[in-house]
């Protein structure tokens, strides 16, 4: 059967960089790979960086968003009823920002994806110096997709004092709380810069499994919590990028900014812009479009659009 991993994390959290590690250190196990990306967004930035990964043994498919629930489960099942024709070892799922982990599990126990699939583990990305101040659906939807994991990752923590990080697991336990679940995360928090990753941490992630936890369940609407925004061809100037990204962060009438991503064009080369409140990296990258994209709760976008002009 075909080991299915679901890597879920909050957005920004890294879960993109996590599965381009994995996924290459999967290959070199000689694993043939493939890697759905489910996203609700008019343009999937996280698809396009991870295009590198493509050749022999890594496929790459995508479940287009911007339907209801109901619709957007059919698409899910019927694209991992073709995927489970083309002969992987393991499937590597990433969903959007928001997803209900339990309807990873409904989908994987029907027909004929019981007969295909095995679920492998649940992974979940969490920044190591998470925001203090959350609402409480953020919040809510933090702790359903830490309430299933196998294993809690933390991002970034090479930039990340002992303190943040112990504020941060702090958090996510006070999150479980919240939603009456009496998971109390420990050892299963994986906390080590990703560039430092040994046989041994990859092998703790594959053994790593996932839980079945009871909590108190939320009617969530994403459209309501999170917006995204899309600012297309602007042609704005990498230096003036930067700027505008802390400004917007700094400002609250530009709402509850929780992340700035996408590309920029430097001359003829292009490059991948990631920023969070804590944090502003440019990468260069092969292939881009002209697009920044803003997430976050209750944004403004005219005061939005006003730094980025």
């Amino acid at each position: 059967m075909v080991k299915v991993d679901l890597i879920t994390g909050f957005l920004g959290s890294g879960k993109t960089t996590f599965i381009k590690k994995y996924a290459r250190y999967l290959m070199e196990q000689g694993q043939n790979i493939g890697i759905l990306e489910n996203d609700f967004g008019a343009i999937n930035v996280d698809m396009m960086l991870l295009r590198e990964l493509e050749g022999e043994n890594c496929e790459l498919e995508m479940v287009a968003g911007g339907c209801d629930k109901d619709c957007y489960r059919r698409r899910f099942k019927t694209k991992l009823i073709a995927m489970g024709m083309c002969g992987y070892d393991r499937v590597l799922i990433e969903p959007s920002g928001i997803f209900d982990v339990d309807d990873f599990f409904d989908a994987l126990h029907e027909e004929p994806l019981d007969r295909w699939y095995q679920i492998g583990n649940v992974i979940t990305v969490v920044d190591a110096s998470l925001e203090k101040t959350l609402s409480k659906e953020a919040d809510y939807v933090l702790a359903s997709e830490v309430a299933n994991a196998g294993c809690v990752l933390l991002s970034k923590t090479q930039d990340a004092s002992a303190e943040e990080i112990r504020q941060t697991v702090a958090h996510l336990n006070r999150a479980l709380q919240e939603i009456h679940c009496s998971r109390v995360l420990k050892d299963e928090v994986i906390c080590k810069d990703w560039e430092d990753f040994t046989e041994k941490e990859f092998k703790k992630i594959l053994e790593s499994g996932y839980l079945v936890e009871d909590y108190e369940k939320l009617y969530v609407d994403q459209d309501e919590i999170f917006q995204t925004l899309f600012f297309m061809d602007e042609k704005i100037a990498v230096s003036k990028a930067k700027h505008a990204a802390k400004k917007i962060f700094a400002d609250p009438a530009c709402g509850g900014v929780l992340r700035v991503k996408g590309f920029l064009q430097d001359g003829k080369n292009w490059l991948e812009l990631n920023a969070t409140q804590h944090e502003t990296t440019l990468k260069p990258i092969g292939v881009g479009q002209d697009v920044l994209i803003v997430i976050g709760e209750k944004l403004n976008e005219e005061k939005i659009r006003y730094y980025l002009e």
